[in-house]
């Protein structure tokens, strides 16, 4: 594996293999191994060497780090000065079975967003600059510290959700948010998919502040905090902020959920806890022989395109974003045919298969496969930043044509 501990030595790299015509599989902490379609390349270059957090001005709230950085080295600098990332990335080691350090550079490569994305958007929204090594060698830089200068932010959360295939990250700068002082979730009891679907738009419409918006089927609710959520599916509902404002939400929002079911309260590390295992899939994590998905839909759709397959495959499943991220654990074959037809009579989204054996990622568009006028510009783009292709080549490959 190649680990550069600088800049120039990374462009040295890429120029020396752009070159030779031969391909790098980019990677951080190698946390997300696995993820999308297999990589036929090489060598490996690793920017977990580039370390080291460049600039923190907490009351600027903007902070400029390398980018194979420790997630975990990012976030105990922010909770020292009681601030946070609001996109609250999520950690894929327990579902990848992988090990290692996640990297602030991977969580942007592959725009990595927990429970509060539906309201604080997802991690691209938050970067504001980027430097990153282009196919050529190159060092690019785009954006900068502040969301005024504009100047190749479109270029920064281009980068973002690429996966290594666009440029070899070196440095992000990211905005940050205060970290609430007072957090209390609200689960109500009984509810069937359908119901917490509507609860929770209801929620969301209430002048609350919901930050976090989950439904936990009764197939899953025992695995979350040890077993210690109510009896029978969990609808759950996060508020945040100062304890004084959170008090006086959680009693109007129970105001409301009186009427709709047996409800409980959770307060500090359970209500921590239990948000951190929804960030994490906590129920499918250990199981790495079943295929699991990643479906994005509209927020009242979830629960309809898990109802439909289920009169055809054998899944499991449990929903976040209100109803519009399902988390999708299949029995057996990965049925994506069957899934991402599902979301096309439902009016559209996007599946992204997270986990399968290589047999199957041999075979199965791990990302929603794009409409072909789409699918060019993204090729051409790719062109211009790595013309030669040697950066992660096939993994993000797709056909070229939609799925009739």
């Amino acid at each position: 594996m190649l680990t550069p501990y600088s800049e120039t030595q990374a462009a040295d790299i890429i120029r020396d293999h752009a070159t030779r015509k031969t391909s790098l599989k980019i990677i951080g902490g190698n946390t997300r191994s696995g993820f999308g379609n297999a990589v036929a390349a090489d060598e490996a270059l690793s920017s977990r060497a580039m370390n080291g957090i460049v600039s923190y001005l907490p009351a600027e709230m903007v902070m400029t780090v390398k980018a194979g950085t420790p997630l975990a080295t990012v976030e105990a600098a922010l909770a020292e000065n009681f601030q946070m990332m609001a996109f609250e990335p999520m950690d894929h080691r327990a579902i990848m079975a992988t090990a290692g350090e996640p990297t602030i550079g991977g969580v942007f490569a592959a725009n990595v967003s927990g429970p509060r994305r539906y309201v604080a958007g997802a991690a691209r929204d938050s970067l504001l600059g980027i430097r990153f090594v282009n196919g050529q060698a190159d060092v690019i830089k785009a954006g900068g510290r502040v969301m005024k200068n504009v100047t190749g932010l479109d270029l920064s959360r281009l980068l973002a959700g690429s996966h290594g295939t666009l440029g070899f990250l070196t440095e992000v700068t990211f905005r940050v948010l205060p970290k609430p002082p007072s957090e209390k979730t609200v689960v109500v009891s009984g509810l069937d998919d359908e119901a917490a679907t509507r609860i929770m738009a209801a929620a969301m419409a209430l002048s609350v502040e919901v930050s976090g918006a989950a439904h936990l089927p009764e197939s899953v609710r025992s695995r979350f905090i040890d077993g210690g959520l109510p009896e029978g599916p969990a609808t759950i509902l996060r508020l945040e902020g100062l304890g004084a404002s959170v008090e006086a939400r959680a009693a109007k929002l129970l105001s409301v959920m009186d009427r709709v079911g047996p409800w409980a309260l959770l307060e500090g590390e359970e209500s921590t806890v239990l948000w951190r295992q929804v960030r994490d899939v906590a129920p499918y994590a250990g199981e790495n022989a079943k295929p699991l998905w990643k479906v994005s839909v509209a927020p009242a759709q979830g629960h309809r395109l898990v109802a439909a397959l289920r009169m055809e495959a054998g899944i499991d499943a449990f929903y976040d974003w209100q109803g519009g991220l399902v988390w999708m654990q299949m029995e057996a074959d990965p049925e994506a045919e069957l899934l991402r037809g599902a979301i096309r009579a439902l009016g559209g989204g996007h599946a992204t298969l997270m986990r399968a054996n290589d047999a199957i990622r041999a075979t199965v568009p791990a990302f929603e496969p794009r409409p072909a006028a789409e699918a060019m510009l993204s090729e051409r783009i790719r062109e211009k930043l790595d013309p030669v292709g040697i950066f992660n080549p096939g993994k993000m490959a797709v056909t070229m044509e939609r799925a009739v």
